[in-house]
């Protein structure tokens, strides 16, 4: 998936919860292109904040559309991969199955059969790796699908306008 990177956008009609904050900041990949990008300490900050701003952006172009499930499964399980306690990845992963994987969930995520049942097999005894198979299969979705539409968005479009903005 391409990088996510962009300036701050005047988001008033946007509204985040601290759930939604704390996943922008645990995501592995855009703390990969974080580090690659950040050549000196000076431009570290601002990169942090455009990757945040970049992905609040798409999750925010996801809902208007409606199909805001897969980032949220992919940032849940990203989340889920870093519990210690196996008591808590046990509810956590159960949790995960009941709202995104589970047919007629209440996000409901869009995966094959096969992966959906060794997903119920898997939450029966819990490792970090028991949503990999769906993980990848959103990812894949989001990259041929919802990411390129995106880009083609007045959302994106606006946020590459106020990057000219700001460097300009």
């Amino acid at each position: 998936m391409p990088s996510l990177i962009a300036e701050p956008l005047n988001t008033q009609h946007f509204i985040m919860d601290r759930d939604d904050r704390k996943r922008n900041k645990n995501i592995s990949y855009l703390y990969t292109v974080e580090r690659t990008l950040c050549a000196d300490s000076s431009a570290c900050s601002h990169t942090r904040q455009a990757l945040r701003d970049g992905l609040a952006t798409f999750r925010n172009f996801l809902k208007s559309e409606y199909s805001d499930e897969n980032i949220e499964f992919w940032l849940t399980c990203e989340d889920y991969k870093k519990t210690k306690s196996l008591f808590r990845m046990s509810s956590r992963a159960k949790k995960i199955y009941e709202q995104f994987v589970k047919a007629e969930s209440p996000k409901e995520i869009n995966i094959d059969y096969h992966t959906r049942e060794q997903i119920k097999r898997n939450v029966k005894t819990p490792n970090m790796h028991c949503f990999d198979e769906a993980q990848k299969i959103v990812y894949g979705l989001m990259e041929r699908d919802s990411y390129p539409r995106f880009l083609r968005s007045d959302i994106y479009r606006t946020l590459l306008e106020n990057l000219e903005a700001t460097k300009g």
